[in-house]
């Protein structure tokens, strides 16, 4: 798929420039493999976007929404490369001239799905894609359970947008709660009744988001501002 790529390998905590605590340090990858032109160690506060693959148009749009907020305050977006909401605030991203890291579930030389061949190369020739799978690692359904959890690592919250019980994105969300990291389930998600896991996860500590600038109060680059003001 990508003939004689060339790409870099180093540890989590170099990507993040940081020591790793012992949560982190358990659950973080060995290795991980990064194309793209994007700085290292990563710079300003990173919020991954993830949700259904089957994703609604109202699911669409509101990604679209959160995505553009965010990126108009210098934040950089992290999803995983699947189809829907993921593909969604990749795209949106790149379109409003914001950054954006994918996370992928296969080697930097796979796709998938297939129909986001273009969408990774421009990420990886202009953003940044990385990958806990060394180039030959045969995929399995596994491996993007284990690429949720490194999601939910690099980035300094979550914002689930839209999502059934069985959604693979359920899995980010319980793991950024263990890792500590801030999770927000969309105002939407939380009214339908119909859906037995939004309550479960408030009840660990994700909160619900109607407005995307309430991200900001969580994020390194806001908290850092409000000690200058104290």
């Amino acid at each position: 798929m990508f003939e004689e790529l060339e790409y870099s390998s180093m540890s989590v905590a170099k990507l993040l420039g940081r020591p790793l605590n012992d949560i982190e340090t358990k659950y973080a990858p060995k290795m991980l493999y990064v194309k793209g032109p994007m700085d290292i160690p990563l710079q300003g506060p990173r919020v991954s976007i993830i949700g259904s693959r089957k994703a609604s148009p109202n699911g669409i749009e509101n990604a679209k929404t959160i995505t553009r907020t965010l990126i108009e305050n210098q934040t950089v977006i992290v999803s995983g490369l699947a189809e829907g909401i993921d593909t969604s605030a990749h795209e949106t991203t790149i379109a409003a001239g914001g950054k954006t890291i994918a996370v992928l579930g296969t080697p930097l030389n796979k796709v998938y799905p297939r129909k986001n061949l273009q969408l990774q190369q421009e990420i990886m020739a202009d953003h940044l894609a990385l990958s806990q799978f060394p180039i030959g690692h045969i995929t399995t359904p596994k491996d993007f359970v284990l690429r949720n959890r490194t999601m939910a690592l690099i980035s300094d919250a979550t914002i689930i947008v839209e999502a059934g019980d069985t959604s693979g994105s359920l899995h980010q969300g319980w793991e950024a709660l263990r890792l500590g990291r801030s999770l927000f389930i969309w105002k939407s998600v939380l009214n339908n009744k119909q859906l037995s896991w939004p309550e479960k996860m408030l009840q660990y500590g994700a909160m619900e988001l109607s407005d995307p600038t309430d991200v900001f109060e969580v994020l390194p680059s806001h908290l850092k501002m409000l000690d200058v003001f104290q």
